[in-house]
């Protein structure tokens, strides 16, 4: 079972507990808009190479639509489809007047500069900057990209459009408009409802143990908060790698 197979399974069992009108289950059950893009890179030998980028609105219902861009090897449409709807999901159960997008780059960050990865970035924002902006959709951080990568976006929007936008992306660095404790703040949310689950289980986290898969902006943190707030508590890592 693909994985918008599984999304739309989900759906249709939740439309039943809610008894969801039919005709709107129709609309739910698919994505309001998904973009292919071909991204032409120069990379620094002098050599073209041509990724593939996908940017997907799910619903924007209850507002513009909010999401990650990622950069990974494995990425599919069918993945980035499936991603976007579970942002919708998640701003609409926690009241956020958003909707849910996702979007990514079918390529290796670890084998590319620093360099390279800018010009992809800028490249990418040029090919989907139509379905861009404040009150459209706006990207954020997700695997493999991080502030710096938010700030090309947003440089790159803002000179396309000839005035500096900040609010174009989230996740971007403080001096550029950025919030503070952004970079923490997944981490930390997973910690926040570890531990809440543990009290509602009436469980004890000293002396606990726990798996963390990966070793990237949210299992660092994750760590990190665990190492500082739980006595005793033994950790283990489960690293991934490209």
């Amino acid at each position: 079972m693909s994985l918008s197979e599984m999304n739309k399974k989900y759906i249709r069992n939740a439309a039943k507990k809610i008894n969801l009108d039919p005709n709107l289950l129709k609309i739910l059950e698919r994505p309001m808009r998904i973009l292919e893009v071909s991204i032409p890179l120069v990379k620094d030998d002098g050599e073209v190479e041509v990724f593939t980028g996908y940017r997907c609105q799910y619903n924007d219902a209850r507002g513009p639509t909010k999401g990650g861009v990622r950069y990974h090897p494995d990425i599919t449409k069918d993945e980035i489809i499936t991603l976007a709807a579970l942002m919708t999901w998640k701003c609409a159960l926690v009241d956020l007047p958003y909707g849910g997008a996702k979007g990514g780059i079918i390529c290796d960050p670890t084998k590319l500069s620093e360099k390279e990865l800018e010009r992809l970035t800028r490249r990418y924002t040029v090919e989907i900057i139509h379905l861009l902006g404040p009150h459209i959709d706006i990207p954020a951080p997700d695997v493999f990209t991080t502030s710096k990568t938010m700030a090309w976006i947003m440089d790159t929007f803002s000179m396309m459009k000839g005035y500096t936008e900040p609010s174009i992306v989230t996740g971007k660095p403080e001096v550029l408009g950025g919030s503070k404790g952004r970079k923490e703040a997944t981490g930390r949310g997973v910690a926040i409802v570890t531990k809440e689950l543990f009290k509602a289980l009436n469980k004890n986290l000293t002396g606990a143990r726990i798996a963390i898969q990966g070793f990237g902006n949210v299992g660092s943190m994750l760590h990190f908060f665990f190492h500082k707030w739980v006595q005793k508590l033994s950790l283990f890592l489960i690293l991934q790698v490209l």
